[in-house]
Parts: C-alpha cells; structure tokens; sequence
C-alpha cells in the first residue's frame, strides 16, 4: 500500500509538473510579445497588437496541447503502476496461503508427537513399575543363592576336609598348570608364524648380501715353509759351527728349523709378520747367494721396510676397497697387519673385508647407514692385529685402540658387541655381529684343531644331559645341531618348546662357537606288544 501511495502521489506531481510548465510557457509568450511591442514603434502597434495576439492564442493552444498529452501521460503511468502493484499483491497473497498451510501442516503433525509421547510415557511409567517388580524379585533370588553357596561351601569343606583357602590354592595351581599348557601352545604358534615372516625376510637380506660379496670361497692358511733349490743350500744357511743360523735367528726373532725334509725350511714364531720378515730375508739370501752374517743383517733391515711398506699399502687398499675415508694412520697400519694374522685358518684382513662387504649390503636392504655398517665390519677384529702383544681379548682391544684414535661410539659398540660381549646399541652393530656370523660360519672358511672340534662336541652333549627329563642326547651336523630324545612319560608336547628354549639359552650363556646351533627336542611314545 504504501508503494501505491508513493506511485500515486508521484503521477500528481508530474501532472502538476506539465501544468506549470504550460503556465512558464505562456508567461514566456507574454513577455516575449511585451518586449516585441516596446521595440516596435508607435507607427506599428497595430500590427504589434495582432502578432501578439497571434503568439498569444498559438502559445495558448499549445499549453493546452501539452497540458492534455501530460494529463494522458499520468493516467497511463497510474494505469501501469495499479497493474504491476494487483500483480504483486496477489503473488504475495499467494505466499501467505502457502505459509499458512505450512504451519497447519506442522501444528498438525507436532499434536500427533506429543500424542505419541504421552502414549510411550505411559508404557515407560508401566515399564519402570515392572522393572522395579524385577529388581525386588532378584534381589530375594540373589540372597537365597548366596545362602545356598555359603551352604555348599560349608558341605564341600567337610567333605574334602579342605579349608576355603586350601581349595583356592588348590584351583590356583590347576589354573596355573592349565595357563602354562595355553601359553606353550600359543608360544609355540607364535614362534613359528613368527619364525615364517622372519626367516623370509632374513633369508632375502642374507642372499643378497652374499650375493654382492664376491669373495674367495676357501680359507687361506698362512704358510711357513721356505723351499730350497737344493739340499746343499742348508749348510750354507746353517753356517761355520751354525753361527748364519743363529744370525738370522737373532736378526728376525724366528726359529729356523732344518731338517732331513727335502728342499725345505720350516720357519716357526708366534709373531705373523716377523715370520713374514725372516721369509723374504731366507728367500733373497737364497736368491743372492751371500750367506753370512753382516749380509743378513743388511738383508733383514730391507725385508723389515718392505714388510712395512706392505702393510701400509695392504691397510690402505682395503680402506678403498671398503669405501671408507678418514681413518688414522695408525689404524691403517693395524689393518695391513691383519693381512699376517689367520683365525682358525681364515686370514683376518679378507675377513675383515668380507664382514665389510655383507653388513654394509645389509645395511642398504633395511636403509640404515651403509658407511657406518661398513667402517664397523672392517674395524671389528683390529685388536687382532696386536693381540699377542697386549694382554686381553680382541674385543677389549680393539675397543681401546678404536677410543684412542677418536672413533665414533657407534664403531666402538660395533666392535665390542660382535661376539654379544656388550648388548648392541644400533642396528647396525647387530648388522656386524650378523656378517661376522656368516663370514666365519660358511663352509670352508675356518677351521680347528681335532681336540677342540670333540671337546665342544662332548660339551654340547653334557648341557644337554644335565635337564630333568632327558634321555640321551647327540651332537650331530659336524657341532651344529644338537639331537635331544626326552623320556614321553617325563615330558610333553607342550613343555619340549620350552626345554628346547632352555637349552639354547645354556648353550648361549656357556659355549663359544661359531655361527649357530640348532636345539632339536624329540619326544617319541612307543608302545609294544607280543602277540603269542
């Protein structure tokens, strides 16, 4: 309404807009014509009068032109404003019938909720007594069964002769028996589902390490015996009453022995490089053909510089062989004397570098740090290198040695841990205890003295034999599995998993051996008949 107000008075003010635009228009004339008559001169105000007039009537018919074209231009702008306004009041009375219906709809429906709630407050109200019924009713079942238990206790009691407490104990121990026989079993599922997945993925790792760690498959063993082009030479080596002998003896630190073997001379001394020195010295001496005492000692001092040089160079290409840069000098030097050293007939500098090699392609295959892996495996035998000149084991020097020229803390529990000495503090420490493993269990890369091969035989077995249950055990598989028979009667299914368990770990905790032994628990029940 107030739209239509507003369009209504806005027509009247055009109209009256046009009306006095008409008026303007004829005041104009007039003055016009006044302003024509004063210029005209009094001979001409006849004519004047009736140009005016003339404009007058014509200003005047066009007023009235304009005021009716102004007249009809407002009744059809009200015509048009009236329509647009009935449109929109019928669009909006339209609106208001479907708001309104809406809300019917709604009332509607919220009358038929709170019908619907009243009905279901009811049944609750119905249900709550009921439950209340309930309650009272268990609560008189509860207090007759705890009677009727109490009762029972008191019968059982003296019928078992047994106390409250005894007859618990008693459970507890069942329960106890009943939960041991659960867990073997569920240890036994886990151990070899366990067992599966990690022997897949140890099994890949270790292939391809080896895989990538071409090195020679046979042990070396360090040779001490020098061959002659001829028996004679042997006097002239042992000399005028053997004073060449004892020269050169003297000069290297290294028996000569000499005897009736043909062509041969046997050099025997605990120290691996001042055999090496007396080697080269007998060999160029034989070469040369001057035998006596000054020569040897000129002969010695050259071979001892070119042994040195040796090392040196041996260290240093294994350091590049490896990949490994920034080492001491020193620890250089100790590494090309490991070319000298043998263990168990393996020579400790390819061993050294094999450890090298496979604990650093392990080391890529889990993505941990191959340098690290790497510099460890190759510094993990170094107190080998001075072993027979320092009291203690190889592990404990080398730990030292590794902390006197500044090695990480890494490297050094790598070292010290390679034998389970130290518990491993970084995988890749666990990665050269791993390599060191392989390196020295493979076939054919080391061996031992008959004495010691039956003494851990015999050991094995005795650990074995010393558990409540067994029957007869045999170390099989040249020491790397141990065969252990249970008495069936002593020992079940369930509990050989954990003798087997036991018995590894006393093997662990009290034999040295290399790579691993399996623990094989067997647990057979026979019965015999005779048929007569």
């Amino acid at each position: 309404m107030t739209k239509f107000v507003l369009l209504n008075s806005l027509g009247a003010l055009g109209t009256l807009f046009l009306v006095l635009a008409a008026i303007a228009i004829v005041a104009i004339s007039i003055f016009a014509g006044f302003i024509i008559c004063k210029k005209i001169s009094n001979g001409k105000i006849g004519d004047a009068n009736a140009v005016a007039e003339k404009i007058i009537s014509d200003a005047t018919a066009e007023a009235k032109t304009v005021k009716k074209e102004a007249i009809l231009q407002a009744k059809e702008e009200d015509l048009r404003i009236r329509g647009e306004l009935d449109q929109e009041l019928k669009t909006r009375r339209g609106e208001i019938q479907k708001n309104e219906q809406r809300v019917l709809q709604r009332e509607e429906v919220v009358v038929k909720k709170e019908a619907s709630l009243d009905v279901k407050n009811e049944a609750l109200d119905v249900e709550k007594g009921t439950l209340r019924q309930k309650n009272a009713e268990a609560d008189k079942v509860r207090e007759k069964l705890t009677n009727a238990h109490d009762k029972i206790v008191e019968e059982l009691e003296k019928v078992s002769n047994m106390s409250k407490e005894e007859a618990k104990h008693l459970l507890i121990s069942e329960i106890e028996e009943t939960a041991r026989h659960d867990a073997a079993k569920l240890v036994r599922e886990i151990e070899r589902n366990a067992k599966e997945e990690a022997d897949k993925k140890a099994k890949n790792i270790v292939s391809l390490a080896i895989q990538k760690c071409a090195t020679d498959h046979s042990s070396e063993i360090t040779v001490t015996v020098v061959p002659l082009p001829n028996d004679e030479l042997k006097g002239r080596i042992i000399g005028r009453e053997g004073r060449n002998i004892r020269a050169l003896e003297s000069a290297t630190g290294i028996d000569l022995i000499i005897d009736d073997t043909p062509e041969v001379v046997i050099l025997s001394g605990f120290d691996p490089i001042r055999r090496e020195v007396a080697r080269l010295t007998l060999e160029k001496l034989i070469s040369d053909g001057r035998i006596h005492p000054a020569r040897i000692e000129e002969i010695v001092n050259k071979s001892k510089k070119e042994v040195e040089q040796t090392i040196k160079e041996a260290g240093e290409a294994a350091m590049f062989d490896v990949g490994i840069f920034g080492l001491h000098p020193e620890i250089i030097k100790l590494l090309g004397k490991l070319k000298y050293r043998t263990s168990y007939g393996q020579n400790v500098l390819k061993h050294s570098l094999e450890v090298a090699y496979l604990a650093g392609a392990m080391a890529a295959e889990l993505d941990v740090d191959v340098n690290l892996a790497k510099r460890a495996g190759l510094l993990h035998d170094i107190g080998k290198a001075v072993d027979y000149e320092i009291e203690g084991t190889h592990i404990q020097i080398g730990g030292d040695l590794a902390k006197k020229y500044k090695e990480s803390k890494s490297v050094i529990n790598a070292i010290m841990a390679h034998h389970g000495d130290v518990e491993p503090e970084t995988i890749e420490a666990v990665l050269v205890m791993a390599a060191d493993g392989i390196s020295g269990a493979r076939p054919g890369a080391r061996r031992e003295t008959l004495d010691n091969y039956v003494k851990r035989l015999q050991k094995l077995e005795e650990i074995a034999n010393e558990f409540k249950g067994v029957d007869k055990s045999f170390a099989i598989s040249a020491g790397r599995e141990v065969r252990v028979m249970v008495k069936p009667e002593n020992v079940n299914d369930e509990a050989t998993i954990l003798l087997a368990k036991d018995i590894a770990k006393k093997i662990e905790s009290e034999l040295d051996y290399p790579g691993q032994i399996k623990v094989n628990v067997i647990r057979e029940f026979r019965s015999t008949e005779l048929a007569k």
